[in-house]
């Protein structure tokens, strides 16, 4: 009952990102809250670019991860609703779409909740690697097949404003394979990772991770060691 009642909770925090938007026009950016439950401080972090939103609940002491949905949305009278790519308690709750209703007075959103929640936007932190990726292959690039949005197992990674976050899903059966997430930055054609959530492993948060990066044209090459040490080539492609 605890988690069922935290997932209803968590989901209609979404609602801010869309009235806020829809009223103020700010358009895209990565919201944060803290909500107390038993105790522990659950991170609340929404990311929101263009037509498309991930929602991701997590603690930082204990480090543990918690859950997270995703996928594009459109709102429509005052309803936001979201056609859900992945959700990764869908075993449990075979949720596929969401729909809100919120309420908002001069710029003020008042959730209906247990306990109100505020959220803090970031800071602009707009950086060359920005966007919505999703893996293509392994490198270098030899004109091997590619996965990309051809097929429904996709690995997305969303990168905005100073956040990034990984997620392994397919879309026809809504299996979820894991997520992770952080802040990153990505400058002079180094792309570093500073892990706060890792759904595989919760043993993983606080690792910092060091990649070269070089775009060619919509592509993504990616290289380094992976968080098992173990040396990569990868390339990701810019999502339309």
């Amino acid at each position: 009952m605890k988690d069922s009642l935290l997932f209803r909770n968590d989901l209609f925090l979404v609602l801010f990102i869309v009235c806020y938007s829809s009223y103020a026009q700010i358009g895209s950016n990565v919201y944060h809250s803290e909500q107390e439950k038993d105790g522990n401080l659950i991170q609340h972090e929404l990311k929101i670019d263009g037509d498309y939103m991930t929602h991701t609940l997590y603690q930082k002491k204990p480090a543990k991860f918690i859950k997270t949905v995703g996928g594009f949305f459109k709102v429509d009278d005052h309803t936001m609703e979201v056609q859900l790519e992945f959700n990764s308690n869908f075993e449990k709750d075979s949720i596929t779409q969401l729909h809100y209703k919120y309420k908002m007075d001069d710029a003020v959103l008042t959730l209906y909740l247990v306990e109100k929640l505020k959220f803090n936007a970031s800071d602009n932190l707009k950086q060359e690697l920005d966007g919505h990726w999703l893996f293509g292959t392994r490198g270098p690039d030899e004109g091997q097949e590619r996965r990309g949005d051809s097929k429904p197992r996709k690995t997305l990674k969303y990168l905005h404003n100073g956040r990034f976050q990984w997620i392994a899903y397919n879309i026809e059966t809504m299996k979820f394979y894991g997520t992770g997430g952080g802040s990153f930055t990505s400058k002079d054609g180094v792309y570093q990772e500073n892990i706060e959530f890792f759904s595989r492993d919760d043993s993983r948060v606080g690792a910092e991770l060091k990649f070269n990066y070089e775009l060619k044209g919509n592509d993504w090459h990616h290289q380094g060691k992976n968080s098992k040490g173990e040396p990569m080539y990868e390339i990701w492609m810019r999502r339309s």
